[in-house]
């Protein structure tokens, strides 16, 4: 299924390109799984990834995707390093709080308006994309997708905020090697193409518009629903006889969100952010294929886990990131949860939804990280690439990305933050 997805944009990149045909290879790969799974008296396990991973998770990615698409900002400066620095700077911080879909979302199409006249921006894509698409979204459960469902496995929402110290090291490393590399290239390789500011406009502020304004409240509801619209602020939730309706309260409501912002915003606005269905639709299609072809594989590992032989912090951070990179990041980090939970704790050891809290910690941190090793590690990944792309930005192929990025500026900075903290 994970295969698939790199290959077959390159092998049959027509084929690939409708969403129907992607629909069509994911039920081929995933009904006979399905089918497998209910013989061996399985069915409720993938009733249970399907209605309780799959649901919650693609609820809040859609929801995110949607409000912040409904968000237009409009920049008139120069695209000097320190701008783009600025805007990085930004989106790692907002990453966390509006999600690393959200975030990319808001700040992708500004970005790429403010560097149009650049000759080099591709690299400043890829930065985009590690920092604000994956590494800043470590604070929060609404951060990240592999931290939501791992916060829906019990782990407390404030939990996350520990990780703040290797937030800063890795947006610090990043930030510094980002300015630097934009910085040369500005100086010494950019062509005179762009117009100079005259000596009058060099004194004027940025110039900065903005529509679409309610989104911002919208975007306060999906943050406070996934606070507190949960089993642990509302038992009643977790109940073996709730109804259907109170099991599933936080994702009604972030459709009623979703929703209200469809119909709240002017047309124009997302008109004017080149709006399309067709990412999050593409996103919805090929994880139902990831989820359910993830369910034996993790029933796998929640009966093996004693005898994988992986048992500290630095064996689950570079194992959850090594799947993480070729993998999706979101069923990885269950994987590896399970796999954790299932290992014996030390006598009084801290304890964080049934997990050791250095092993988690190592767990969120190598999904998140490492979800920016490739286009398929995490799902703002694709949506990145396909908005720059549609904007006529020449993305890097699958290995082009990998070769030429993440294994010379992401991987030696991951290592170092291990390093450091493990």
């Amino acid at each position: 299924m994970l295969l698939s997805i790199a290959i077959m944009p390159l092998a049959f990149p027509r084929f690939w390109d409708r969403n129907f045909n992607k629909l069509l290879f994911v039920l081929i790969i995933s009904v006979p799984t399905a089918m497998m799974l209910s013989r061996a008296g399985l069915s409720e396990n993938l009733k249970h990834q399907m209605l309780y991973d799959y649901i919650p998770f693609i609820a809040l990615l859609a929801a995110l995707y949607v409000v912040t698409g409904g968000i237009h900002i409009h920049y008139s400066t120069t695209p000097r390093p320190t701008v783009n620095a600025a805007i990085m700077f930004i989106g790692y911080g907002l990453a966390s709080v509006v999600g690393t879909t959200g975030a990319a979302m808001l700040l992708i199409r500004p970005l790429l308006e403010i560097n149009r006249d650049r000759t080099y921006k591709i690299h400043t894509i890829l930065f985009f994309i590690a920092m604000v698409a994956n590494c800043g979204g470590v604070l929060t459960p609404l951060g990240d997708p592999p931290l939501f469902l791992v916060y829906l496995r019990g782990a407390e929402f404030s939990w996350f905020q520990t990780l703040f110290p290797q937030w800063v090291f890795v947006g610090s490393v990043l930030l510094f090697v980002y300015v630097v590399i934009d910085t040369y290239i500005w100086k010494r390789k950019e062509l005179m193409g762009i117009r100079p500011r005259t000596e009058s406009e060099e004194d004027e502020p940025i110039k900065i518009s903005f529509s679409g304004a309610v989104n911002l409240f919208y975007l306060s509801g999906i943050l406070l629903s996934v606070a507190f619209i949960n089993p642990h602020e509302i038992p009643a939730m977790a109940a073996e006889d709730a109804p259907w309706y109170m099991r599933f309260l936080r994702e009604i409501v972030l459709m009623v969100i979703l929703l209200l912002s469809v119909v709240s915003t002017r047309r124009r606005i997302r008109k004017s952010n080149h709006f399309s269905w067709e990412p999050i639709t593409e996103v919805a299609i090929l994880f139902i294929g990831i989820f359910v072809t993830m369910t034996p594989a993790l029933l796998f590992l929640n009966e093996n886990a004693a005898s994988l032989g992986i048992t500290d912090p630095a064996q689950f951070f570079y194992a959850s990131g090594a799947l993480s990179s070729f993998l999706d990041n979101a069923p990885t980090a269950v994987a590896f949860h399970t796999v954790a939970a299932a290992l014996p704790a030390a006598e009084g050891a801290p304890l964080m939804a049934g997990v050791a809290e250095p092993l988690l910690t190592a767990i969120a941190l190598g999904s998140v990280l490492f979800g920016a090793m490739t286009y398929i590690g995490n799902g703002p990944n694709f949506m990145v690439k396909a908005v720059a792309e549609n904007d006529g930005v020449r993305m890097p192929s699958f290995f082009g990305y990998i070769f030429k990025f993440s294994l010379i500026i992401l991987l030696p900075t991951y290592i170092l933050m291990a390093i450091v903290f493990f």
